[in-house]
């Protein structure tokens, strides 16, 4: 794959933007990464023209442009923002990237991107049946892809678990901010590790989230039956999965 033909991954959160082309191949950056602070008011227009200026640094780079968003994706329209301005609510995302960057532009849910990058490159690769993906942060993203095809939007840190909406009790931020032991929150995530297994019986999981590098601490913790993994590819989920997603028909996985 020619420099020209890769696409490019852009992971678009609330503090930062983050891009670089991505090798398919190998599911490695093609480029350096760069990172440009997410505008005060995160609107899609002051957006998009911080995608234009983020594009305009890979002038060789003309494939398919792929972005995440921190809420419900469905046909590029956005249905929910977290942690971003709520004009996006009912924005065509899709369209105004696209036509902002005269790039073809497809938006995806960041959880959903970083589902999609450990399937194919990363902890669950060569995994068939259902693999669930959950990032502990702030709140619990999820994705569950199905033979390497994407379910999206599945937002499962919104299951209601004893009164609670689950990432309110299971979420990294809700550890630090009860100040529980490792042992303690591992309580809690085999509660809602429980849940999603009774549910969804999946072959998998995988957690990811900035925590994940400390999954040692408690993991093993998690009195769960089925296996449960740290992700592997960490802070280059979002852009390898936004880019993967783009290039491959909107989350469908071809093993080729």
């Amino acid at each position: 794959m020619t420099t020209t033909e890769q696409p490019f991954g852009i992971d678009f959160g609330g503090t930062g933007i983050k891009g670089a082309p991505v090798d398919l191949d190998t599911g490695e950056f093609a480029a350096e990464r760069v990172r440009i602070r997410t505008p005060e008011k995160s609107t899609p227009k002051n957006v998009a023209e911080v995608f234009a200026d983020l594009l305009a640094q890979f002038p060789d780079c003309h494939g398919a442009v792929g972005v995440t968003v921190p809420g419900v994706v469905r046909h590029g329209v956005v249905h929910s923002a977290a942690n971003i301005d709520k004009s996006w609510v009912g924005t065509d995302a899709d369209r105004v990237f696209t036509d902002a960057t005269g790039r073809e532009v497809h938006v995806v849910n960041d959880a959903d991107a970083a589902g999609l990058a450990e399937v194919r490159y990363g902890a669950a690769k060569g995994r068939s049946g259902l693999v669930i993906v959950t990032t502990l942060g702030t709140g619990i993203g999820s994705a569950m892809v199905y033979d390497g095809v994407l379910v999206p939007n599945s937002e499962l840190g919104h299951l209601e678990i004893d009164g609670h909406d689950a990432e309110s009790r299971a979420a990294n931020s809700a550890r630090e901010r009860d100040d529980l032991s490792w042992h303690h929150w591992a309580k809690r995530l085999t509660t809602y590790y429980r849940t999603l297994e009774r549910l969804f019986s999946p072959e998998l999981f995988v957690v990811g989230g900035g925590v994940s590098k400390e999954s040692d601490q408690f993991l093993p913790l998690v009195d769960i039956d089925t296996e449960i993994v740290p992700a592997t590819l960490l802070n280059k989920a979002g852009v390898v999965g936004a880019a993967l997603y783009a290039s491959e028909g909107g989350g469908v996985l071809h093993d080729d």
